[in-house]
């Protein structure tokens, strides 16, 4: 048994909360956090489809697009070299190009999302020396 729905492309999870006696679902595969519930089927499927058309006219209101989710099917156009490159990798790996495709994409995006962090967030300053209580000030020049 499915506990999924979709509407307009996106698709929503489906929880019995036996506590409150509600189905909880929560819009799956985007960034954003979008959460709804209902106290029957039919009130959870309004509510889904009432929060996908919010939730789209809500970007658009702001000037953005909403974030669709990803299908898992990407198209790429590379130079006929790189895609030699690739199918020698993958054969060395004994998977195929589109698993060694998978793997490389998702090891460059945790490499990038690591290397933002780090830009957005780069920790103590080591030119400025410690003390017990913590940065000492700047001396005066």
């Amino acid at each position: 048994m499915t506990n999924t729905m979709t509407y307009r492309g996106y698709t929503a999870n489906m929880t019995f909360d036996a506590e409150d006696k509600i189905i909880v679902g929560r819009v799956l595969d985007v960034g954003d956090i979008i959460t709804f519930h209902g106290e029957s089927v039919a009130e959870f499927e309004k509510n889904f489809r009432m929060v996908v058309d919010d939730y789209i006219a809500a970007c658009e209101s702001l000037g953005g697009a909403p974030e669709k989710p990803a299908s898992g099917k990407l198209m790429l156009r590379v130079a006929p070299n790189v895609h030699a490159a690739a199918l020698r990798a993958a054969a060395r790996s004994g998977v195929s190009l589109n698993k060694w495709a998978e793997q490389a994409l998702s090891m460059a995006s945790r490499k990038n999302a690591a290397a933002r962090s780090l830009h957005t967030n780069p920790g103590p300053n080591p030119s400025r020396k410690r003390t017990r209580s913590g940065l000492r000030p700047p001396r005066a020049a």
